[in-house]
């Protein structure tokens, strides 16, 4: 009998814990970030309706790294919260560690005007 948990399955329990204490409104919605091997997602949802107002990934961004398409992306998504009238949001990393992209994305999306 095997106990060894697979990477995914912690990554889920991670996110489990972090979608436990976080939820996004209208005036504030969840920035919740995915990203896989090859791209990265961004969504902004309004948790109380169920509804994602914005969404955008990183396929026809720009840059050689994923690093640099992250950023991109985090720009590219600030400017389409603030045509929405939307200024902060709430940070969902996807329990993903809060480094490489991840952090990228973020610390662009603040520059974008976006406050966390």
């Amino acid at each position: 009998m095997s106990t060894t948990v697979s990477k995914q399955e912690k990554r889920t329990r991670r996110h489990g814990r972090v979608r436990s204490k976080i939820s996004g409104t209208a005036t504030c919605p969840r920035l919740a970030v995915f990203r896989s091997n090859r791209f990265m997602y961004a969504q902004l949802i309004d948790d109380e309706k169920a509804v994602t107002l914005t969404a955008l990934d990183s396929k026809k961004m720009e840059g050689a790294t994923a690093r640099e398409r992250a950023t991109t992306l985090g720009k590219t998504l600030a400017a389409q919260a603030i045509k929405l009238g939307i200024e902060k949001v709430v940070f969902d990393r996807g329990g993903f560690l809060y480094a490489g992209s991840i952090k990228s994305f973020a610390d662009s999306a603040r520059e974008g005007g976006l406050k966390f």
